[in-house]
């Protein structure tokens, strides 16, 4: 990958949709993760405004201090960065407090993990109306198109995706030229929304190294029959992940009334 320009290619796209469509700047959400560090980087170096965002809700410490760390880095670097830090723990407590309870426990753990990533999102969009800027995307292409790995409406809704044709690899490639913070290049990938220190890895079951490997095999067609043992294992969980979450990577459906109807 010619890594400069891509670079280049993104911050001259991130630059022309804002400016054609009138609007000040960006604003992101940063965890502390590779993604959203390249992503807040990239907008930075449009010269645009970029208002980054640190929202912990039950934040492991570790996670905060990196992102804050970032944001930091960023405002050294260039001079239309600014940060706010909004502490999103007491509504989700509250949340929790107002809904019923209910007797499967795996399901609620794993809605109140999405519940986190749509507070969020609500707040991106918050700022972004107040200041005339684009909530930007953090979401690379594997999670995006392979497995799914994102919340509906929570860290999907966004207004641009920046590094949404990049696989995990090539946004580490782009961290390192950037000098991204190496605690965030040596950090596994995390989504934060658990309150502890569970990585992506732990709840895909497969690395992002393997999962582009299965994205690969897809594209060329390959069968579950065509492998064995690991590699077999690691098809199976992509191909499960990527047709259970379909949903996620295309448009609403929409029932169209037939003619003869109307």
């Amino acid at each position: 990958m010619q890594t400069e320009k891509v670079i280049d290619h993104i911050v001259n796209w991130l630059r022309d949709y804002a400016v054609n469509a009138n609007i000040k700047g960006f604003v992101i959400g940063v965890s502390g993760g590779i993604d959203s560090a390249v992503t807040s980087t990239l907008c930075a170096k449009t010269g645009l405004e970029l208002l980054c965002l640190e929202m912990p809700i039950h934040q492991a410490q570790s996670q905060v201090n990196r992102a804050m760390n970032h944001i930091a880095w960023l405002q050294e670097k260039y001079e239309k960065v600014s940060m706010t830090q909004v502490n999103l723990t007491p509504i989700f407590d509250s949340f929790i407090d107002a809904v019923p309870d209910v007797e499967n426990e795996e399901s609620r753990f794993m809605s109140l993990a999405n519940t986190r990533a749509r507070f969020r999102m609500t707040a991106l969009y918050y700022f972004a109306a107040l200041n005339k800027y684009l909530v930007a995307g953090t979401g690379n292409k594997v999670e995006d198109f392979g497995v799914g790995f994102f919340t509906k409406y929570g860290d999907g809704g966004v207004d641009l995706s920046p590094i949404a044709d990049l696989l995990k690899s090539e946004v580490y490639e782009l961290a390192r030229f950037m000098g991204i913070n190496q605690e965030i290049i040596d950090a596994a990938p995390t989504d934060g929304l658990w309150g502890d220190n569970r990585t992506d890895e732990d709840q895909i079951g497969a690395s992002y190294d393997e999962l582009e490997w299965a994205m690969k095999m897809q594209d060329e067609k390959k069968q579950i029959s065509d492998f064995e043992g690991r590699e077999k294992e690691v098809y199976e969980i992509y191909l499960r992940l990527n047709t259970a979450n379909k949903h996620k990577m295309v448009p609403i459906p929409i029932c169209e009334i037939p003619s003869n109807l109307r």
